[in-house]
């Protein structure tokens, strides 16, 4: 049943970019050249590692995610071009990686068989944490997650639903804000950063976050 509904034995990839804050619609139209019809920005703010940023209280700067859905080639040709158009590969200028998807739903369903040629590498360099915390407690992911060999993260404002999480004011449901921090982690240290984050966290009580993690296909921007 999974191969009959796989489009042409195609699979896609979910790229994310983080950059500089006001470079996200560039990203956007330049990609429109290599087939892919379109995105979507977060704003986040990111963080850095740096005992004289931090003097200097320049740690914290205003990021855009961008995230993209392609057929794996596509994907990949487009994050290469990207990569040198915004010059990726040197420091400060954004990082980008990619992520296996296993289902689209939408204007039509596209849904691939999950092998070991689609998830990416058998053993990747790489993951992506996200770890999604109520509002204000991001900072404590970031600290936990440093002590424990991270370089950083960027941290996403949100919303959730949940049903540990929604409380009354005057009769009226109220949704508090969530905070959603990606982590990019050498997969040797993920382990290590996830329970450092989830003992900080005290996850394993009802209602004070979820982890998750990704492995990471193709990336351009980490060293």
């Amino acid at each position: 049943m999974m191969a009959e509904n796989c489009m042409d034995n195609k699979c896609f990839e979910l790229i994310y970019i983080i950059a500089n804050n006001g470079q996200g619609s560039r990203i956007l139209k330049y990609s429109k050249q290599y087939d892919i019809r379109g995105g979507t920005i977060f704003l986040g703010k990111g963080t850095v590692k740096s005992s004289i940023l931090e003097l200097l209280e320049l740690n914290e700067t205003r990021k855009e995610i961008i995230l993209m859905a392609a057929e794996k080639s596509t994907a990949y040709k487009a994050m290469d071009e990207l990569a040198k158009k915004f010059a990726l590969k040197k420091p400060n200028h954004g990082i980008a990686f990619s992520t296996t998807i296993t289902n689209i739903l939408g204007v039509r369903d596209y849904r691939c068989a999950v092998n070991e040629e689609s998830r990416g590498a058998e053993n990747p360099m790489y993951n992506v944490i996200f770890a999604i915390v109520d509002k204000g407690k991001a900072e404590s992911v970031i600290e936990a997650a440093n002590k424990s060999g991270s370089k950083g993260g960027t941290i996403i404002k949100a919303r959730g639903s949940g049903i540990h999480e929604i409380s009354r004011v005057f009769s009226m449901e109220i949704e508090p804000e969530k905070e959603i921090v990606l982590i990019i982690s050498e997969s040797k240290l993920t382990d290590t950063i996830v329970t450092s984050i989830r003992e900080r966290l005290e996850m394993d009580k009802p209602g004070n976050g979820v982890i998750f993690v990704q492995d990471v296909n193709k990336t351009y921007g980490l060293c």
